[in-house]
């Protein structure tokens, strides 16, 4: 990580919640290949607007209480947070053309809760 930098279960609300920028939480895991497409992009972001915003990044598979309590069922999810609440959910990685495409055509991994393991869709 460059410009991003991660964030854990325990550190979440500070570095979140109580942030006087806003955030982009962006939930991911190390077996997804989405998640790594985004990676680059939202580094650039944050080297860019490092005044304006800060980018976070959550692993899922180490971190299950804030991915649980913010319902993350397929990642890479993308979350906005402004004063403590989440103002925009991004879900799937987003090619350049492909930002106004439907969801259901973006690449996306989703957890098999049944079974505990990914699932691609």
């Amino acid at each position: 990580m460059g410009a991003t930098r991660a964030v854990t279960d325990a550190t979440f609300e500070a570095e979140v919640l109580k942030s006087a920028k806003p955030v982009i939480v962006d939930y991911w895991a190390e077996w997804c290949g989405p998640c790594r497409q985004v990676s680059p992009v939202l580094e650039e972001i944050a080297s860019e607007h490092s005044e304006k915003l800060d980018i976070v990044k959550l692993n899922v598979d180490d971190n299950p209480v804030v991915t649980q309590r913010y319902g993350i069922m397929n990642i890479p999810t993308m979350s906005v947070f402004k004063d403590g609440q989440v103002v925009k959910e991004i879900v799937g990685a987003k090619p350049g053309r492909a930002r106004s495409a439907p969801r259901g055509s973006r690449p996306e991994c989703r957890r098999d809760r049944r079974w505990d393991r990914p699932r691609f869709g």
